[in-house]
């Protein structure tokens, strides 16, 4: 490892919440981005890559893209360079595994939860479904749902908000 101290962000949010906008402005200063979206769009070269396999391949390609990934941050990390994890962080285990990998490898850690009201989200959504690329994956209604009702706020995680304005 080199002598500098790599920060790795994590962002936190549902879909639509700019997590993505927020990574790449990090990427212009110099940050690694690492996003699961990205790569599966490469693999797969769809816009709606999760409906052109069926879900258990899909969520399986994540896992294992997620892997990878992980190896990445270990290997950025060692070699002194800041990142950006661009996922959404839905679930406090996922946070708590992600923080204390960081911390094993002597580094720092800063949690960003972009916050947006369902509406504003909703609408963020309906104009992004319309557009095409890697991180214009398609969120349908029902999807949106699931991720809304099993999204666990970060609170009292070290977290830092950042509210979103309204639609």
């Amino acid at each position: 490892m080199t002598g500098r101290l790599s920060t790795v962000v994590l962002m936190c949010g549902l879909p639509g919440a700019g997590k993505t906008t927020y990574a790449k402005e990090l990427e212009r200063r110099g940050y690694v981005r690492l996003s699961i979206d990205e790569v599966v769009w490469q693999r797969i070269g769809q816009r709606d890559a999760g409906r052109v396999l069926e879900p258990v391949a899909f969520d399986r390609l994540k896992d294992q893209i997620r892997g990878e990934q992980r190896l990445e941050l270990v290997e950025l990390m060692r070699a002194g360079r800041n990142v950006v994890v661009d996922y959404s962080f839905w679930n406090r285990a996922a946070r708590d595994d992600y923080k204390a990998l960081v911390e094993s490898h002597g580094c720092r850690w800063e949690l960003v939860h972009l916050k947006a009201d369902r509406s504003t989200l909703e609408a963020r959504l309906a104009v992004r479904n319309e557009q095409q690329g890697a991180n214009a994956v398609t969120v349908d209604e029902e999807l949106f749902g699931r991720y809304f009702d099993n999204f666990e706020e970060p609170v009292g995680e070290g977290e830092q908000v950042l509210v979103q304005p309204r639609a």
